[in-house]
């Protein structure tokens, strides 16, 4: 069921992009990068999205800003952050809510240990997503 979901990643710095590109190029989830919250919005429109990675520093507007906007109009998808500043207030406070589902600290190590959570995080999609796919049976009146 990996091959057939999508994960964005959000990032401002390109270098950071094309590192997870390189680092994730065998797993077998379709990915999808982006600079911008503005663009990433743009490609919610256009694709289904299962899994959301976005930095907590972006120039447009914030990763909780972002994140907050993905958690009222796509409630499905499964939201997380890659980011150095861990300390922020905010970001624990939506971590606790349940806005995020899981915060990587930048740097990250690329292995096993990152690829784990991306796959956690899409079983997660697939658990909370099921039994929209399951008929439903509605016994008659």
């Amino acid at each position: 069921m990996m091959e057939n979901r999508t994960v964005l990643f959000v990032d401002d710095d390109q270098a950071i992009l094309r590192s997870l590109e390189r680092g994730l190029l065998d797993e077998p989830y379709n990915k999808l990068f982006t600079t911008s919250c503005k663009e990433a919005l743009e490609i919610l429109k256009r694709q289904d999205v299962h899994v959301i990675i976005t930095d907590l520093r972006m120039p447009e507007m914030s990763g909780l800003e972002f994140i907050n906007i993905i958690k009222i109009e796509y409630p499905h998808i499964v939201r997380m952050v890659l980011s150095g500043y861990n300390q922020d207030p905010a970001l624990q406070n939506a971590i606790d809510q349940g806005e995020i589902y899981i915060l990587i600290p930048k740097p990250w190590k690329s292995g096993g240990n990152f690829q784990m959570l991306i796959r956690r995080a899409i079983e997660h999609y697939n658990i909370q997503n099921e039994y929209k796919t399951i008929p439903q049976h509605i016994p008659p009146d």
